[in-house]
C-alpha cells in the first residue's frame, strides 16, 4: 500500500514539472491582425452607463407625415447621443389631447411633443397671429416668417412660459368645400352653412366671408353633408380625402384661408438639463426631422389631390386671395390690435 503511495506522488509531481515547461500562449505582435487597436475604444463611441428615456406625444398615428418626422427626431437624437437619449414616440393620442399634452410638457410630466400652433396660442396668446385667415401668400412664405426674425421673437415669449419650440413642421392650408356650388369668389360664399372647428376665430372668419358657421363633432361632417344639414365644411387636402368628403361636397376651393403650422416642443426644464452640445444635437434633429416631414407631407398631398380628381371633384384654383383678405380687417382688429405693425411686417415678408 505504501509502495503504491509512493507511486501516485510520483506520477503527480511528474505531471506538473510537464505543465510547467510547456511554452505559454503570447500575445500577437501589435501590429499583427488578432491583435486589438487600442483606438477601437474611443471616447465618444462610450456607450452610457444610463440611458435617458424621454416621450414624445403625437396625436396622429404609424404612417402619417408628422408621426414619421417625430420617429426621425428621435432616431437622430439617440444615435447622435451615442445612445445617452432615447425619445418614445406615442403615436393616435396615447398620451392624451393636444392642449393637456401642452399642459405636461410645460410642467415636465412629458419631455416632447409634436403639437399643432392652435392649442399652444392658450399658452402664449401673441402666437395667434401667425394663424389669422389670409396671411400668407403660400406655403414658402409661412415657413420664411416662422423660421426667420419674426419666428424667432414670438417663440422667445413663448419661453417665457416655460415652453420651448424646436423646428416647424407643415399641416397644409386649410380650404372650403361644399356640396352646392362653386365658390370663384367670397360673394359665393353667402347663404351657405359651413361646418368649422368650434373657435371664435374660426366662426368669425365665415361670417366674414357672408355664410353661416355651424359648429358640428368631426364625426358627423359626413353626414350632414349628405342629408344637407350643412353645405359645407373646410379642411386641407388629405383629411378631406381620408373622410371622403369629398364624394358628397365635390366643390373644393382652394382660398387657403388658414395655414396652421406645428412645433416640436418641449420644455425649458429639459432644455436646461441638458450640456451645449447636447442642446445643440437636440435642436439640429428636430430641423431634420422637420425637413424630413415637409416632404412627406407635399406627397401626401399630391396623392390625395390627385385621389379626388379622380373622384369628379370641380377644383377651383385662385390666382390671389387677396379679395378674400380685404374681408378680414375686423378680423385683424378683433385678435391682435396693437399687432398692426407685425401683420405688415408678416405680409412684407420677402
Amino acid at each position: 500500500m505504501k509502495r503504491f503511495t509512493s507511486l501516485l506522488l510520483v506520477l503527480i509531481l511528474l505531471l506538473g514539472v510537464v505543465v510547467g515547461c510547456s511554452p505559454k500562449e503570447e500575445a500577437p505582435p501589435a501590429d499583427s491582425p488578432g491583435a486589438e487597436d487600442p483606438t477601437d475604444d474611443k471616447p465618444g463611441d462610450e456607450k452610457p452607463d444610463e440611458v435617458i428615456v424621454m416621450r414624445l406625444a403625437e396625436v396622429h398615428p404609424e404612417g402619417y407625415p408628422t408621426y414619421e418626422g417625430a420617429m426621425e427626431f428621435s432616431r437622430l437624437v439617440e444615435e447622435r447621443t451615442n445612445g445617452k437619449y432615447k425619445i418614445e414616440v406615442y403615436g393616435g393620442s396615447q398620451l392624451g389631447d393636444e392642449k393637456s399634452v401642452t399642459e405636461q410638457i410645460q410642467f415636465g410630466a412629458i419631455e416632447f411633443g409634436r403639437l399643432s400652433l392652435s392649442p399652444i396660442t392658450e399658452f402664449e396668446k401673441s402666437l395667434e397671429v401667425l394663424m389669422l385667415p389670409y396671411i400668407y401668400r403660400d406655403k414658402d412664405h409661412m415657413f420664411k416668417v416662422v423660421e426667420g426674425e419674426i419666428g424667432d421673437e414670438l417663440l422667445a415669449k413663448l419661453e417665457e412660459n416655460k415652453l420651448v419650440g424646436l423646428a416647424w413642421y407643415d399641416a397644409g392650408a386649410r380650404s372650403f368645400y361644399n356640396s352646392v356650388r362653386e365658390i370663384k369668389t367670397p360673394d359665393d360664399m353667402k347663404g351657405l352653412k359651413i361646418r368649422v372647428q368650434e373657435t371664435e376665430l374660426m366662426m368669425d372668419l365665415v361670417e366674414g366671408l357672408g355664410a353661416s358657421p355651424m359648429a358640428l363633432a368631426y364625426a358627423d361632417v359626413y353626414s350632414a353633408l349628405q342629408t344637407g344639414v350643412i353645405d359645407g365644411a373646410e379642411n386641407n387636402f388629405p383629411s378631406y380625402y381620408s373622410t371622403h368628403h369629398f364624394e358628397v361636397a365635390p366643390y373644393l376651393t382652394l382660398d387657403e384661408h388658414t395655414r396652421i403650422p406645428e412645433l416640436i416642443l418641449t420644455s425649458t426644464m429639459v432644455m436646461d438639463s441638458l450640456t451645449d452640445e447636447e442642446k445643440e444635437i437636440f435642436r439640429q434633429a428636430a430641423k431634420e426631422s422637420a425637413e424630413l416631414e415637409r416632404r412627406l407631407w407635399e406627397e401626401y398631398e399630391k396623392e390625395s389631390e390627385q385621389a379626388v380628381i379622380e373622384g369628379g371633384v370641380t377644383i377651383t384654383r385662385l390666382e390671389s386671395n387677396e379679395e378674400w383678405q380685404e374681408k378680414m380687417s375686423k378680423i385683424y382688429d378683433k385678435y391682435t390690435g396693437y399687432e398692426a405693425e407685425l401683420i405688415e411686417r408678416i405680409r412684407n415678408t420677402q
